[in-house]
């Protein structure tokens, strides 16, 4: 049987095993575009799991594990592959939902509910990709199962399964045979099940290696006391879930998050599917817990005596990595904007059409979903539209939407800045949230983006050689221009888009590496072939990555 014990040191194990070849997986990645990287994106996803893991006692069910398990991926994924790897393992809680340990049948069940929650995720699933590796390996388990009584057996046959799912993707993907890699979410998935699989077979955690960034992560010390602290008002931090139940006298999770905030601070109530998320600080445990019950069965229950015991003591993380109280901030404006960019000057740019909070990220930086939300919860509004402007943010963001129990939020699919930018300046604060949504969204797409940015790899684009170190001029994410003359290739990205009668507005945001008289050289160029048919400004992004972001309208 497979012990709460055993899963809660194989996700462990999975976290070194990918983060030891974190960067060997980022290197798949065949197109050349600098992107938040699919091995770094599964690793620091699945290392949120691994340190809720390590708070976990050795006596912990499956259930309890895993459930712990998928919260923490949901809310560190980062990135697509970050996110359907968090739908995976929430089909994984919903599998062992109830199991003190689990057995054949209920192992290939819970890869039966991963690949359900995975495939249902992406509106147009693509084989050769992590959907393939994960459905294979399903099929594996299940076909094991019913043969073979020996949960360690069937895990065996969906690792095996998985490998050989991964050989397969060069075949079905024409782009990965052409580049001679492997899909790299594929790969990262088997290195989490090699992971996993070391042991549940050998009782062996992979440890991390030098240079790989990770700190090794050990179960909690309960042993491990704090100095008092005089200075804590509220002494006890109590966590725990709640099992909704269909005969509970309370049904409404807002009425249990004020009592809770009347009774102490750093309130999260967070209703998800069929269970509530609690987490207060307060001086009454005992009051929280009999509010707690109106609403269902208790379970994963922690209070701790935080004038004892440091939160998170001794669980093998860095200072910078322990866990920071989210601020929340009282829902009072109908409507409020959360955006996601990088650089200080979009930053003020943004800010300055009405963002309420900035979050810090972008291409290579992909934001987690306890980012987004974070943000989203410290927005005083009751509708929050989210705007990720990049394509790779968008998924972590909508996993955010049914976290927020008191406001309403709405992510609005931009893919670059200046599609974020067009649908903040499209806002009407007298239409309500739909029409805003649309008009929004109308807008973004009616924005051209050209980008101009560096080679991060060789690669082969529609026939074309690309070197590593090169600039590219990107016209709404194609490669349409390479050479080596950052404001020639930002001329020409600009000139490819721009079409008299159409267009009217040009706005160059230059980053990092380019100066102001570079901003203004292409300026120039462009208004003299298109003279007073455009109006062109320019605007000091100071955005990492992209030496200009262009945008055309």
């Amino acid at each position: 049987m497979i012990t709460g014990l055993m899963f809660r040191d194989s996700i462990i194990s999975a976290a070194n095993n990918i983060a030891n070849s974190r960067q060997a997986v980022d290197a798949l990645n065949i197109f050349p575009v600098p992107d938040g990287d699919t091995g770094t994106n599964m690793s620091m996803t699945i290392s949120a799991a691994a340190k809720e893991m390590a708070t976990l006692a050795d006596n912990c069910t499956i259930d309890e594990a895993s459930a712990k398990c998928a919260s923490a991926l949901l809310r560190g994924a980062r990135g697509n592959s970050g996110v359907i790897l968090s739908l995976i393992f929430r089909g994984f809680a919903k599998g062992f939902k109830g199991l003190k340990e689990a057995g054949a049948k209920d192992i290939a069940n819970a890869f039966k509910e991963g690949v359900d929650a995975a495939y249902k995720a992406v509106m147009k699933p693509t084989e050769g990709t992590i959907l393939t590796v994960i459905r294979e390996a399903k099929d594996a388990a299940v076909e094991m199962a019913e043969i073979q009584d020996e949960p360690l057996e069937v895990g065996f046959a969906a690792l095996q399964a998985a490998k050989e799912a991964l050989a397969t993707t060069p075949e079905l993907l024409p782009v990965l045979k052409k580049a001679g890699v492997v899909d790299a979410g594929g790969q990262g998935l088997v290195l989490i099940f090699e992971g996993m699989e070391s042991v549940w077979h050998n009782g062996v955690i992979v440890q991390p290696l030098d240079g790989s960034g990770v700190t090794p992560v050990a179960p909690v010390s309960k042993s491990t006391v704090a100095d008092a602290s005089d200075d804590i008002e509220f002494g006890y931090c109590s966590e725990f879930l709640i099992e909704k139940s269909d005969s509970a006298k309370e049904k409404d999770p807002l009425k249990l998050r004020a009592f809770l905030e009347s009774i102490g601070d750093c309130v999260v109530v967070v209703d998800d599917s069929d269970i509530i998320k609690v987490h207060v600080h307060s001086n009454e445990p005992g009051n929280v817990i009999q509010a707690a019950l109106k609403y269902g069965q208790l379970i994963n229950i922690k209070i701790d005596n935080m004038r004892y015991q440091h939160a998170n003591a001794d669980v093998g993380v860095k200072d910078g990595d322990k866990i920071i109280e989210p601020t929340v901030t009282a829902p009072e404006n109908d409507y409020g904007f959360v955006a996601v960019c990088a650089g200080e000057g979009l930053e003020e740019l943004f800010t300055d059409i009405g963002a309420d909070v900035i979050v810090s990220g972008g291409q290579t930086m992909n934001p987690s979903t306890d980012d987004i939300l974070n943000a989203v919860m410290n927005t005083p509004a009751k509708t929050v539209f989210v705007l990720p402007n990049n394509k790779n943010i968008i998924m972590a963001a909508e996993q955010a939407i049914p976290l927020a129990a008191d406001r309403e939020v709405r992510v609005l699919q931009t893919k670059t800045i200046p599609q974020g930018i067009s649908a903040m300046l499209a806002f009407d604060e007298t239409a309500d949230a739909d029409e805003n949504q649309m008009t929004m969204m109308s807008a973004a797409q009616a924005v051209e983006t050209a980008q101009v940015t560096f080679a991060a790899r060789d690669s082969e684009v529609d026939g074309r050689d690309v070197h590593e170190g090169e600039i590219m001029g990107l016209c709404n994410g194609k490669i349409k221009f390479i050479g080596n003359d950052i404001t020639d290739i930002a001329y020409k990205a600009a000139d490819k888009l721009f079409r008299k009668n159409e267009h009217s507005l040009i706005t160059l945001i230059y980053g990092e590496g380019v100066s102001e008289e570079d901003a203004d050289k292409v300026s120039e160029r462009l208004g003299k072939k298109y003279g007073a048919d455009v109006e062109i400004s320019t605007v000091n992004g100071g955005q990492p990555i992209y030496y200009f972001i262009i945008s055309v309208e």
